[in-house]
């Protein structure tokens, strides 16, 4: 797989009060999931958004899959939960999404999916910043 990572940071560091440990795994969750199902290339973004005691770091992974119907986007992250046609050759049972977001809720954040513009979808990540490097 080949991924690219895009940052409109600036060469500044975000900093996020939490488990890295977790924050590793939400990040490998969603490149993984992105690996899965996209057909073409698979991307990471960071920004920063908000200001003050409103800054949020924003995680968005992007793929170039089938998509997700607008009527699952919140089913899709339901513990045990594969879109229909979702084929068990295709890996996976229905957990990592599912981890994704108990990881995000437990750092205070919030996860979405969207329509990414040119097909695919795009999972978006916002958690709380607290302080900056």
């Amino acid at each position: 797989m080949q991924a690219e990572l895009a940052t409109a940071l600036q060469a500044r560091s975000l900093m996020l009060q939490g488990s890295a440990r977790l924050l590793r795994r939400l990040i490998r969750n969603l490149l993984e999931n992105a690996r899965r199902y996209s057909t073409g290339e698979v991307s990471l973004e960071l920004t920063q958004t908000g200001a003050g005691t409103q800054q949020r770091a924003v995680i968005r992974v992007n793929d170039r899959g089938p998509g997700v119907p607008l009527s699952q986007r919140e089913r899709i992250f339901e513990p045990f939960y594969r879109l229909p046609g979702a084929s068990e050759r295709e890996g996976g049972v229905g957990l990592g999404l599912a981890l994704v977001k108990s990881i995000t809720q437990r750092h205070m954040g919030t996860v979405r999916c969207e329509d990414r513009p040119g097909g695919g979808a795009s999972f978006v990540v916002e958690l709380p910043m607290h302080g900056q490097a």
